[in-house]
């Protein structure tokens, strides 16, 4: 598989355990006209069998803290309407 580009605008954050992967987070830094630079968590999964034990939250707190490093001032994510827990799930975390 070939990398996405530019490698230094994106970041993957991977949770495991022993049974192997639990979880993952895809953030990109997005520069955009009309504001400064900003985070957006572009894929968040955590295994059904793992979700409420902070698995998600982990995810989360890594991505935002590599935000903070690379300059972002914000971060956003966007998610389908139908997906009413994972809303709730941001709201949670701000």
């Amino acid at each position: 598989m070939k990398g996405m580009r530019p490698a230094g605008q994106h970041a993957i954050f991977v949770a495991e355990s022993e049974s192997g992967v639990t979880g993952w987070l895809h953030v990109t830094a997005t520069p955009l006209l009309e504001e400064p630079l900003r985070a957006e968590v572009n894929g968040l999964v955590v295994d059904e069998n793992q979700r409420s034990l902070g698995t998600g939250a982990k995810l989360l707190e890594a991505a935002e803290s590599w935000a903070v490093k690379k300059g972002c001032e914000g971060m956003s994510v966007r998610s389908n309407v139908i997906r009413e827990r994972a809303h709730a799930f941001y709201l949670r975390h701000g």
